[in-house]
């Protein structure tokens, strides 16, 4: 079977899906068969769970001569931050008050740096001016957590403001996110996925879906949507362009991972230790 995603982001989708629901942990053999239904092999598997020991997300621990893998408060953390999201229904309300972030990190750190950028664009912050960020959500935890774990303090100052102009909240936005190209990928999500969904709907209803294909089915359908945890900043309501697609996408992803998660989960438990 051809391999169709990254091992690594698969590993977090069984963390985020199935692991962190049945204590954390997972021996490396049930994930290394696991993966095999998506055509990693092991290799692949160690080397990944291993660079995600390195960063921080999981640590092993031996049992006999057995090696199981549980995620750290950080990656907890990570997890139940794209669990949040990637399962809410509707956009979140609004206070009407802006977090502005602005970084002073020096020359000799720009590795740090750039670690920095991808973690406030995962968290939905956008980018205002040279390092300076914006966000209408609370993400004060967030920031202080990225900022214990880069141990960036002395580099970071954090508002709490309200805008006071030249423009609408709606320009502003407009200037720190495209959200033109997030709407037309939520269109391609909609289109490629409803199609989908109709088909498995009616196999599973026939009972001519097997629960390993369901697993797979469902890992890569969370797999795909959890993508846009990276590119949709999860605005509220009230700043999203008239003919947003985010909550239609959100509808179908919901009915769609409900529709395979008893098979698939049937499945998880035949192969997990």
């Amino acid at each position: 079977m051809e391999k169709q995603f990254n091992t690594r982001s698969m590993i977090f989708t069984l963390y985020g899906d199935y692991i962190r629901h049945y204590g954390n942990m997972i021996w490396i053999g049930s994930l290394i068969r696991l993966l095999k239904e998506f055509g990693h092999n092991e290799q692949s598997v160690r080397a990944a769970i291993s660079r995600m020991s390195k960063q921080g997300w999981v640590q092993s621990e031996k049992r006999g001569n057995k090696s199981y893998y549980f995620l750290t408060e950080q990656g907890k953390a990570r997890m139940d931050e794209a669990g949040r999201r990637i399962y809410q229904e509707e956009s979140p309300s609004w206070d009407e008050r802006w977090r502005i972030l602005v970084y002073n990190i020096p020359e000799e750190k720009r590795n740090l740096r750039d670690q920095l950028r991808k973690e406030l664009v995962w968290s939905g912050f956008g980018l205002l001016s040279n390092s300076c960020w914006i966000t209408p959500n609370p993400l004060e935890e967030q920031v202080h957590r990225l900022i214990d774990k880069y141990d960036i303090a002395s580099y970071v100052t954090l508002f709490d403001a309200s805008y006071e102009g030249m423009n609408t909240s709606k320009s502003l936005v407009e200037k720190c996110w495209d959200l033109e190209d997030v709407n037309e990928r939520y269109s391609q999500f909609i289109q490629e996925y409803s199609q989908k969904y109709y088909i498995d709907k009616n196999l599973i209803e026939k009972g001519e879906i097997s629960d390993g294909t369901c697993f797979v089915k469902c890992a890569s359908l969370v797999h795909q949507y959890r993508k846009f945890l990276f590119i949709d900043p999860n605005l509220p309501g009230e700043l999203l362009p008239e003919k947003w697609l985010g909550d239609s996408a959100a509808t179908l992803f919901s009915d769609y991972h409900e529709l395979l998660q008893k098979p698939a989960t049937r499945f998880f438990e035949s192969v997990f230790e």
